[in-house]
Formats: C-alpha cells, sequence, structure tokens
C-alpha cells in the first residue's frame, strides 16, 4: 500500500485509536506515507507521517499543519500529493 489518509472521528476511544495505535500498526506495516485529517486538534491540522520505522512502529519524519496551510506528500509512492483548503476546508475556530 502506498499511502493512508483518513478523518480522525469524535470520541476518546476512536481517537486513541487512530491516532496512537493505527499509527503505530502502519508504521510496524511499513506503510510509507500516513496522512491524519483530524478536525478536532485546535482549528483543524493535517498530519503527513513518513520514513516509517517497523522495528520501533514509530514514523521518523512528521510535518504538521493547520488547516488552511498545504501540504505536500515530500516522498515515497504519492509524492508531490497536496492536501490543502480543497480537501480540508478553510481553518475552524476552535
Amino acid at each position: 500500500m502506498a499511502l493512508i489518509a483518513e478523518v480522525v472521528p469524535p470520541g476518546h476511544d476512536a481517537r486513541k485509536r487512530d491516532l496512537i495505535r493505527k499509527r503505530r500498526a502502519y508504521a510496524r506495516a511499513g506503510i510509507p506515507v500516513h496522512v491524519i485529517i483530524d478536525d478536532l486538534d485546535g482549528d483543524g491540522h493535517v498530519t503527513v507521517l513518513t520514513d516509517p520505522h517497523p522495528g520501533r512502529a514509530t514514523y521518523e519524519a512528521e510535518i504538521r499543519v493547520p488547516y488552511g496551510t498545504e501540504v505536500t506528500v515530500p516522498e515515497g509512492p504519492a509524492k508531490g500529493f497536496v492536501t490543502g483548503v480543497a480537501i480540508t476546508g478553510e481553518p475552524r475556530p476552535a
């Protein structure tokens, strides 16, 4: 799989699953790019994780930007894919 992109749902258990457990599982599986779109993180943030380290179940590189800021996948099979206002919408008030 080249890229996983997901929107984090509300609820404590769902957020814990998406932001902690899935992140570790995808890194462990060697998924090269994990894009997280999170409406509930402040005014909304997009996080792009790259460079998985399967042995540690972590991503070595992380780019985190608020909604309204474009972020481009820097490497891997989805290199050049842009997440911006067209996908997230405008920044949301906290």
